[in-house]
């Protein structure tokens, strides 16, 4: 099996020198950096590691996707975050949860004696909400269900229609954002896996302090789009 590391960046150069010098290179056939039109030395940092680089079009995390799909090597794909949210050290053990037969496996920052040290009470309570919902309407047994450390069969985004603009337009309209595919992938697997069609994992990791960058949470237009995601769900889509 073949694995890339996905990478989406914005002005994250401090991450670069300092997170992404740690990666265990020997488990990857790829690391592929997608920018999202940085201004600082990000993408020259990331050329001079020898990594791959491609510049996104579209905005958002979700529009890093989608300029990376094209590119992507790996039978799977880790989504990662060089901003020190992500533990370099859970990389290995994802992989090893991966190869024993799942679809999905989320390194989850609450699932055993794993905590996040970058919630604060309002993202924290999100979260908790959010997890629980899916959970609840859509019969997930998620810990945490909306975080971006997580690892997949390269085709999952296309069978669950993440790839599709119509997935998330009314939202996206309606709440005058972008979102990424996190929340809506964790929705459309918790379903197949209630069906026996999907098998997801998680395992404890957690998330230290961002070291650097700008936090780029819009709070009340996510969390708005999320939760009309979570309930839309219910009835619709297959």
């Amino acid at each position: 099996m073949k694995v890339t590391l996905l990478v989406p960046v914005l002005n994250e150069e401090v991450g670069m020198r300092e997170i992404m010098p740690t990666v265990d290179r020997s488990l990857f056939c790829q690391i592929l950096i997608v920018d999202g039109h940085s201004t600082d030395k990000t993408v020259a940092i990331a050329k001079e590691m020898g990594f791959d680089v491609v510049t996104q079009v579209l905005p958002g995390v979700r529009g890093a996707y989608l300029a990376a799909w094209p590119h992507i090597k790996g039978d799977a794909v880790i989504t990662f975050s060089p901003d020190g949210n992500s533990l370099v050290e859970c990389l290995k053990p994802c992989i090893e949860k991966f190869k024993e037969g799942y679809d999905l496996v989320l390194v989850s920052r609450y699932k055993d004696e794993a905590k996040s040290e970058d919630d604060d009470v309002v993202t924290g309570f999100g979260n908790w909400l959010f997890t629980n919902s899916i959970n609840f309407f859509h019969r997930g047994r998620y810990t945490d269900a909306m975080g971006i450390y997580r690892m997949y069969r390269t085709n999952l985004p296309h069978e669950l229609d993440l790839e599709k603009p119509e997935s998330y337009a009314f939202e996206e309209k309606l709440f005058g954002t972008n979102v990424s595919w996190e929340p809506l992938m964790s929705i459309r697997a918790a379903k197949r896996a209630a069906q026996g069609k999907l098998k997801i994992a998680e395992i404890p990791g957690d998330e230290p302090k961002r070291i650097g960058g700008v936090r780029k949470l819009q709070i009340l237009r996510w969390g708005a789009s999320f939760y009309w995601e979570i309930l839309r769900e219910v009835f619709f889509w297959r």
